[in-house]
């Protein structure tokens, strides 16, 4: 029966082979591995299954078909992804295996691939990345797959760019639409909500789109916001329309770690995900030093357009770029083949999909109740998200002591920045000596892996040089006497203990909450960018009456207080781990999938060596000689 475009194949309709009036020929690569049986097509699968597991068999599929945001972080020894908590930090849409397992059996939603349901489709018309497979993003060659690597490390930079280059041009807001600094630091505020609501709603269409179509989309969504801020001709226009560019803007920053992992293998993923982290980790420090020199010889319009025009140059390279989403590339090959062929047997493991109802309920519901509800949140929420608005508060902090005290241009003031990112590019550059730490620590006797403890050393040091960054720069800072080397200098400790807060505390999470690690860390995301955006708006009336020594001395004894928070997880956190309701219904899950794939690991066994039997009695059968058979 054919529907909207999609052939519907009814549970009781057993398929038997190929039919006569349908010839199955097909491109290299995705023929059927084996001439159709009647006990290979017969349903093998109970419908409780999830459609997204693979009849086919496992020595004839790569271990990648699965989409790379899915791949397993299991292991044994040394830990085969050792940039995973970077792609944990920066990424808050990925999804684990466990969490892909444990799912229900999805409702057969009508979509324009969906072909049959699970328990009807014939195993070896199953579609999958075949070895050497040229559609297959690992496949590509390697230029190609940096090429990627450095446009979505570029398209990343741009936007994150964008939120900290709009604070260089504060004082020519203030100066023309005659508002106070803290209205028109508002900007900074829409533009960073912005990002924490993308990273909910506008982020997860690439599950049901594909990536290229939401890069290509929001890039120009992003760029085209960028106009109105140009030409505003009040600061309100220029604060609600920040909001909505960063919303869009927001689908890179959560989507590209995926992307990277999908075109890089375990052996060089690190090096690819080091290569990404360095554009988006040193956006904001870049952003007031590129808007500092643009607002000193053009003025504030020209920092909306400058950003205009690197967002332009990035929709010329996202151009240039392919699909590398795997259950995108493969449902589109199954509906190729389907065409092609005229055969609707033809499917892929990725056919049936989530409602976008239920997607967008998922992603907007999930990470609040866990956030209400989990002690462990309610701490490393508050602890990040500190951290996190201190950093931004920095950017209205510097100039103040190098522009107001210090009589700095805005071109020089933007170079004040440089050694937060100094900071930043050395725990970069110091991952594989910290992976190598956290792997020396014990494993969990159960599963083999790192225990999120094993981060905790790392977490509590990140802990402890924040504040002390902070506090170096508030006492070197003023007064003027003091070398201006000095405050800059101390900006190193801090920039690598926020990166050491943000990127193991991250991981933290991630690890401890495996099952829900993607709605933990979104939850985690809109709190930093909530915190991180409303805490700016306080910085100049502080920084006024209490001077900026002291100004600067609050900030830093706040996160003196919030070291005990990483150290007492470091130190008691399975424990506390131990008592999480919500963690104890996870690994209930995690057991019931564990236990569904066993029982399809036998079923399928089962079918095999009856296959095997079948294939042995008509090779041991001699063929009946014509008088026999008439006999």
């Amino acid at each position: 029966m054919e529907k909207d475009g999609a052939v519907e194949v009814r549970e009781t309709v057993v398929t038997t082979g190929p039919s006569p009036n349908s010839p199955a020929r097909s491109p290299a690569g995705a023929m059927p591995r084996s001439p159709p049986s009647p006990s290979s097509s017969l349903p093998t699968s109970s419908s409780s299954f999830s459609p997204s597991h693979s009849l086919a068999p496992p020595s004839e599929k790569k271990d990648d078909t699965r989409p790379p945001s899915l791949a397993s972080t299991e292991a044994e020894g040394e830990d085969p992804y050792p940039y995973a908590d970077l792609e944990h930090a920066l990424s808050a849409d990925r999804e684990t295996a466990s969490e892909h397992a444990a799912r229900n059996a999805l409702t057969h939603t009508r979509t324009g691939t969906s072909i049959c349901s699970a328990a009807s489709r014939p195993p070896d018309y199953e579609v999958v990345f075949e070895p050497g497979d040229p559609e297959d993003p690992q496949n590509w060659s390697v230029w190609y797959r940096g090429w990627i690597l450095g446009v979505l490390s570029y398209s990343n930079w741009v936007i994150v760019l964008y939120s900290t280059s709009y604070t260089a041009s504060i004082p020519g807001l203030t100066k023309e639409f005659d508002v106070t600094t803290p209205i028109a630091t508002l900007g900074l505020t829409t533009y960073l909500l912005g990002l924490a609501t993308g990273s909910l709603v506008v982020a997860p269409l690439s599950e049901l789109y594909g990536r290229q179509r939401v890069y290509l989309g929001s890039m120009a969504a992003a760029a085209l916001l960028i106009i109105p801020c140009g030409l505003a001709k009040t600061l309100t226009e220029m604060i609600v329309v920040r909001f909505f560019g960063a919303l869009f803007g927001s689908a890179f920053i959560t989507n590209s770690p995926g992307s990277i992992v999908d075109i890089s293998s375990e052996k060089h993923r690190a090096l690819a995900m080091s290569l990404w982290s360095i554009a988006p980790l040193n956006g904001p420090v870049t952003g007031p030093l590129i808007g500092g020199f643009v607002f000193q010889y053009l003025g504030w319009r020209w920092a909306n357009w400058i950003v205009l025009i690197m967002a332009g140059v990035s929709m010329a390279l996202l151009l240039t770029l392919k699909e590398t989403y795997a259950p995108t590339i493969l449902q589109r090959k199954a509906a190729r083949q389907r065409k092609e062929t005229d055969d609707p047997r033809w499917w892929c493991k990725y056919d049936e999909r989530v409602s976008k109802w239920q997607l967008l309920k998922v992603n907007l519901a999930r990470p609040f109740i866990l956030c209400c509800t989990e002690p462990i949140l309610w701490f490393f929420n508050f602890w990040i998200s500190l951290v996190y608005a201190i950093l931004y508060l920095c950017f209205l902090a510097y100039p103040i002591i190098f522009s107001q005290h210090r009589g700095w241009t805005p071109s020089m003031t933007g170079l004040s920045f440089l050694g937060i990112g100094i900071g930043t590019l050395t725990v970069i550059f110091s991952e594989p000596l910290l992976r190598r730490i956290i792997n020396a620590q014990p494993r969990d006797p159960q599963t083999g892996g790192v225990l999120p403890e094993a981060s905790g050393s790392i977490m509590t040091l990140g802990a402890i040089l924040t504040p002390i960054g902070q506090l170096g720069f508030s006492w070197t800072g003023l007064p003027t006497t003091i070398h201006w080397a000095a405050p800059i200098a101390f900006g190193i400790p801090f920039g690598a203990g926020n990166t050491l807060s943000f990127i193991y505390g991250s991981n933290y999470l991630a690890t401890s909450y495996g099952l829900y690690a993607a709605s933990a860390l979104a939850g985690n995301a809109v709190f930093r960018s909530i915190l991180g955006g409303v805490l700016p708006l306080a910085g100049p009336s502080m920084y006024a009456k209490l001077t900026p020594q002291w100004a600067g001395t609050f900030l830093g004894l706040l996160e003196v207080a919030m070291i005990p928070i990483p150290l007492v997880f470091w130190k008691h956190g399975a424990k506390i781990r131990a008592k999480s309701r919500v963690l104890l219904q996870m690994r209930e899950e995690q057991e019931k999938a564990e236990r569904k794939r066993e029982r399809y690991a036998a079923m399928r066994a089962r079918r095999e060596r009856r296959e095997r039997g079948e294939v042995a009695e008509q090779v041991l059968t001699p063929p009946l000689h014509p008088v026999q058979s008439i006999v």
